[in-house]
């Protein structure tokens, strides 16, 4: 007996190529942070800009909704400015990342959240910005504000999606936090960029993960195999 349009068989491929698409994204996470750990600048800007690419040609394999698509290219385009030590990069690229938490809240629509975690959350963002605000350049004070209220607002409706996307949310706040503090010049840990490349890199993925999990319960169920008539008018698969 033969299948006709089995959507295992179709499936495969998509299969494999996702964990090829996996494998490459968390090999260059591993050499963009052995790049910062060995101090080579070379080789954090030349495997920083593939992260986001990889991690979205992986979504778009495992059958991403377009804006989560979007939402990571625009994350590669923040990632591209911010390797630059100039003021207008800086701002380019946080509006760059802004742009996709815009595209994160769209996805995440009107997934149920915690009260209690938005109190938190909220409480956060003030104590936060309050104690950055002296300590930040006079031109970038309302620009990183905006920012992080936009970042908080999607921290917390990513919980929605449960608890991947939630954490994502979460390390995405932490690590743009480490940035604002190295910009108001607050003692940092060893190595800095690599906690903050670390916490990013693994919120960008369990973000888009938490979405491909919605977007794959969401779809329909494939329908079973066709039915095939054989010569002798029997009925096969």
């Amino acid at each position: 007996m033969s299948r006709v349009g089995d959507p295992g068989e179709r499936a495969r491929p998509r299969a494999r190529a996702a964990r090829l698409l996996s494998a490459a994204f968390a090999t260059a996470v591993a050499a963009d942070l052995v790049a910062l750990l060995a101090g080579s600048e070379f080789g954090h800007a030349a495997a920083k800009p593939l992260l986001m690419p990889l991690l979205a040609a992986y979504a778009a394999v495992r059958g991403a909704p377009r804006p989560l698509l979007v939402a990571l290219l625009f994350g590669w385009g923040g990632d591209v400015f911010l390797l630059s030590d100039a003021d207008w990069a800086f701002l380019v690229g946080m509006g760059s990342f802004a742009a996709g938490h815009v595209c994160y809240l769209a996805l995440f629509g009107r997934a149920r959240t915690s009260p209690v975690l938005g109190v938190c959350y909220g409480a956060a963002l003030v104590a936060v910005v309050a104690l950055l605000w002296p300590d930040l350049p006079a031109e970038l004070r309302v620009p990183v504000a905006g920012y992080s209220l936009l970042l908080t607002a999607m921290a917390y409706r990513a919980s929605g999606l449960g608890l991947a996307a939630g954490a994502g949310g979460a390390l995405f706040l932490l690590s743009d936090t480490l940035i604002a503090t190295g910009v108001a010049d607050w003692p940092q840990p060893p190595v800095p960029d690599f906690w903050i490349m670390l916490t990013y890199a693994a919120a960008q993925y369990l973000l888009a993960t938490g979405v491909l999990r919605k977007a794959s319960a969401a779809r329909p169920l494939p329908s079973g195999p066709a039915v095939v008539s054989s010569p002798s008018g029997r009925p096969r698969t």
